[in-house]
Order: structure tokens, then C-alpha cells, then sequence
């Protein structure tokens, strides 16, 4: 099948804000897993809550709180009010922000303004975004970085999602190959490169494939938050005509577990289903370096800057709140500290 033509890619971007916005997009049965992870209370922390440390270095930049803007949107108008909102308060709150898959921009270039964010977010950590599936397509090293340096990027994420596109309505669903593909193109880029899924999870068999690829850091984007599938299957149908199939993935807590088992050198991003400051403590307790939120922050986005911030420092202070009453002094002295546990 032929790829949609970009006005069509437009189109599509608008209704997957509005299928994300609905209750059906999310996992019906599968749960993160991370409420299984048992949290440590310390009656005397002998710490001030102030003193709690949430800063941390990540791919070159210092950010406030261990905490990433997921990818969501871009190409539309709409979407340029979405990523605006986004990155005014990642500038203010000292945290990074995810850009939505750029394909949209690269293929129709009036659609790149709706990503271009660096006027309003100069100093944080901004990472571009590329689907796998276009490196077998035609993309390469070329359009990797035309994606980081036409928005100023200090990133990319390649992300994948063959759950998505099997879904999806003209969905790109030629995947062979596409390891080798990746392990020939990531090397090659001067900027760091994270490979991310979008919620279905990274499994511990392609995290072993691809530790020696040169990936700066996996984003596990595990189930139990947003189903990709089930967005698409609204989109496309307008409802979830194959609820059991939109279930399928690998839940947060077991991808963390699993990917740090395989490639326990590598930065790991907790992200898929991360609601709260205990969820993102979890996170980091089981071997993440950052956490990702994305739906959590759509409807805010829509409002403004300051409903985002709000929401996110909230967020934030619950994570300082969680390491606080378990005895961490620091995202440093938390990391990883429950990573064995079942």
C-alpha cells in the first residue's frame, strides 16, 4: 500500500489528539505493573524534604527533576499550540521535552513551525523524533539530521511501534531487516540517539539486539498507559474493534526490569503509564535514568503554559515527597535500588 500523502498525515495528526483525549485509548486490562512495586517508608528520613536532590545529567544537559515531555504531536495547528505550551514550561521547570514524529515536516516543510519550540525553550533539552520503519523507506542519516537540526535538537528518538502500524490504515508494516538497518545509520550521527516504543514496550530480546548499536538511551514506553493501537483503531474506526489484540505489550515495570537486565549499561527512560510522582519513584527505583509523561499533559496543553506547569510540578513535588519518606537524599542514591526485586 502506498504511503498517505502528507495532507492526509495532517489529518490523522488531529484525530489521534482527539482519540487520545477519550477514556478508550488506554489500557482496559493491563496495568504498568509499577503499583506492584513495594515503596520503602522511613519513619525518622533523617533528611528536609527541601534538601531532596532531583537534578540530574542526561545526554549533556543538567535538568531540575528527572523528568521528560513525551512525544505527542506536530504538523497542525492545533499541534503547534500543544508543543508551544509543552516546551514554556519544560523552560521553566528545567526539565526535556520529546517532540512528536517529525515525518510530517520533512515531507511538507510549512508543517515545521508547529515543532520548532527553541524561541520559547532555549536552554532545555529538546529531542526530535523519526519512526524506524522510514529507515527502510528511504531515510537515513540525512534526514536524521535534518529532523534535530531544523528544530536545534540536542537529540533524536527513532521510535518504534509495529502494533501501531498493523493498526493503522496504510501503516508501514515492512519491518525486516530493520535492526541491521539501524545498527548501520545510528552510529553515524553526530548527536545522541535514543530508541523509543510508544507504549507497547521495549522487550529484553530487542534491547539485546540493539545494545551494540549505538543508542545513547532506550525509552521502554511500556503498556499500561496509552494503547497505540486502540488510538489507532478509534481513529480509524471509531472504536476499539479488537480490544484483546490492543492489550498486547509489555507492561512498565517488567520492561524496565528486562531492558536493564539486557543492557544494564545503558540509560534507560521509564515512560508508558507514568501518572504520578510514586509512579516515576518506582521508575527510578527499578533502574531508570528519567521518567517520560505525555497524555497526562494533552488536555493541559490545550489550555496553556501555566495548566502544564501546574500539572508538572505537582508531579514533581510528589516524586521529592516519595524519595523524602523512603529515605532518599537523591535521584543518585534511589537508582536502580529496587531493580532485582519481583
Amino acid at each position: 500500500m502506498t504511503d498517505p500523502a502528507p495532507e492526509s498525515i495532517q489529518a490523522r495528526k488531529l484525530r489521534h489528539i482527539e482519540a487520545c483525549l477519550l477514556p478508550a485509548s488506554q489500557y482496559a486490562g493491563v496495568t504498568t505493573g509499577l503499583e506492584r512495586v513495594p515503596w520503602p517508608y522511613r519513619a525518622l528520613p533523617e533528611l528536609d524534604l527541601d534538601a531532596v536532590d532531583l537534578t540530574v545529567p542526561f545526554l549533556g544537559r543538567a535538568l531540575r527533576a528527572p523528568v521528560l515531555i513525551g512525544a505527542m504531536t506536530g504538523g497542525a495547528e492545533r499541534a503547534a499550540v500543544i508543543n508551544r505550551n509543552l516546551a514554556v514550561a519544560a523552560q521553566r521547570l528545567g526539565i526535556g521535552l520529546m517532540l512528536g514524529s517529525q515525518r510530517v515536516m520533512l515531507e511538507r516543510p510549512d508543517a515545521a513551525a508547529s515543532f520548532q519550540v527553541r524561541n520559547v525553550a532555549p536552554d532545555v533539552l529538546l529531542v526530535g523524533n523519526l519512526g524506524a520503519a522510514q529507515f527502510l523507506l528511504g531515510y537515513g542519516a540525512a534526514e536524521a539530521g535534518r529532523a534535530v537540526r531544523e528544530v536545534g535538537a540536542d537529540a533524536l528518538a527513532i521510535h518504534v511501534n509495529p502494533l501501531q502500524e498493523a493498526m493503522q490504515a496504510g501503516g508501514d508494516t515492512h519491518w525486516a531487516g530493520l535492526s541491521a538497518r539501524l545498527a548501520e545509520v545510528v552510529p553515524t550521527l553526530p548527536f545522541p540517539v535514543m530508541l523509543k516504543e510508544v507504549g507497547h514496550g521495549l522487550d529484553a530480546a530487542t534491547v539485546a539486539a540493539v545494545a551494540a548499536s549505538g543508542f545513547a538511551a532506550l525509552d521502554v514506553a511500556g503498556a499500561g498507559g496509552t494503547s497505540w493501537a486502540r488510538v489507532e483503531q478509534l481513529v480509524r474506526y471509531g472504536a476499539v474493534l479488537a480490544p484483546d489484540l490492543c492489550e498486547v505489550g509489555i507492561p512498565t515495570a517488567q520492561a524496565l526490569r528486562g531492558a536493564r537486565r539486557a543492557a544494564p549499561g545503558t540509560p534507560l527512560i521509564a515512560s508508558g503509564g507514568i501518572r504520578t510522582g510514586l509512579d516515576a519513584a518506582r521508575a527510578l527505583a527499578l533502574g531508570a535514568e528519567v521518567v517520560a509523561v505525555a497524555r497526562p499533559l494533552l488536555a493541559p496543553a490545550l489550555e496553556s503554559a501555566e495548566a502544564v506547569e501546574a500539572w508538572l510540578s505537582r508531579f514533581i513535588h510528589e516524586l521529592r515527597v516519595a524519595l523524602f519518606v523512603g529515605g532518599f537524599g537523591s535521584v543518585e542514591a534511589v537508582r536502580g535500588r529496587l531493580g532485582d526485586e519481583r
